[in-house]
């Protein structure tokens, strides 16, 4: 009797280390199966996230491109990305942000890089008939600028506001010095004017400008902000990009005579851009005509552009990616 039953409890000590090892080994080859599962994974998503360098296309069958003067760099930056050759930019015939809306409407151009379109140009669309695809491709931030000499670093949404539209004429009025503002201002419907009536004055009117006031170009109106004999009591409007890093290339020397004005308390730079926790956060965008089918040249572009490849390209070369 007890020999039985010690042999019982020997049957079940090993039916309980089978049982044991069992498990053991199904844990083991479960966690093994799945470990390789996600190896395997991982290993695809590289390949699938993995950015190429081959070239897509040749110069001779890139799309038609137009570009405004701060999104020049980006366009060129794709040109030769998306075909592996060297351009000369000189060569590419680039207008500026007016231009190009007017040769995409009429059809000269598949693609155009540049801000948004003023209401002049959309309604012109309108009347040919085309409407305006609009899509953010790089992140930007308008931006103002002073003399580096200027004692003023900061200036809320409201002063600014009430600089542009003439309320306030005086700088000790925004705790600087006892001088006549000086507000510069862009053409009608470049970009610049475009996103300052949009983001900046909004539903505020602009006042006109005095003719000395009116610059053509950003680069202008840099020049004499930068001036220590006209620019002290001078305060101007870009984008970050234009004003930062491709100024920096035109005139660096000149560039160093402005500085950025900070805006309800937050400096203009690629983090606060990015995070859009600097108030004048926008986008330079790609427009096409929204007729324009899946296997059209300027959507099949626009796509290469919003690609992880395109926007790699724009970070390289100091714009902020849309993704």
């Amino acid at each position: 009797m007890e020999k039985s039953k010690r042999k019982s409890i020997i049957t079940v000590i090993i039916v309980i280390l089978t049982v044991i090892l069992i498990c053991v080994g199904t844990f083991f080859i479960v966690t093994n199966s799945y470990e390789k599962k996600l190896e395997a994974q991982k290993q695809k998503e590289i390949e699938e996230n993995k950015i190429s360098s081959e070239p897509i296309y040749t110069l001779e069958d890139y799309p038609k491109v137009d570009a405004s003067s701060a999104t020049q760099p980006l366009a060129t930056a794709f040109i030769e990305n998306f075909t592996g050759q060297t351009v000369d930019e000189s060569t590419l015939n680039y207008s500026k942000t007016h231009q190009a809306y007017l040769k995409l409407i009429n059809d000269e151009v598949d693609l155009i890089i540049v801000t948004e379109p003023s209401e002049d140009e959309l309604a012109l669309a309108a009347e040919k008939g085309v409407e305006l695809e609009v899509i953010p491709v790089v992140r930007e931030g308008f931006v103002f600028y002073v003399n580096s000499s200027n004692s003023v670093d900061n200036l809320t949404q409201d002063q600014i506001q009430s600089i542009y539209s003439g309320e306030i004429t005086n700088w000790k009025d925004v705790g600087g010095a006892d001088e006549e503002i000086v507000p510069y201002q862009r053409p009608v419907n470049s970009g610049s004017q475009t996103g300052m009536l949009s983001l900046v004055m909004k539903d505020k009117e602009l006042m006109e400008p005095k003719k000395e006031n009116l610059m053509q170009t950003m680069a202008q109106i840099i020049n004499y902000v930068s001036s220590y004999n006209n620019g002290k009591s001078a305060i101007g409007y870009s984008y970050y990009y234009y004003a930062t890093t491709m100024f920096q290339t035109i005139d660096s020397e000149v560039a160093s005579n402005i500085k950025l004005l900070e805006i309800d308390g937050v400096k203009p730079n690629v983090e606060t851009i990015k995070d859009g926790s600097y108030p004048y956060t926008t986008s330079y965008y790609i427009v096409i005509n929204k007729a324009d089918g899946e296997d059209s040249a300027a959507r099949k572009l626009a796509n290469e552009m919003l690609s992880n490849r395109g926007q790699k390209v724009a970070l390289d070369i100091g714009y902020v990616p849309v993704k």
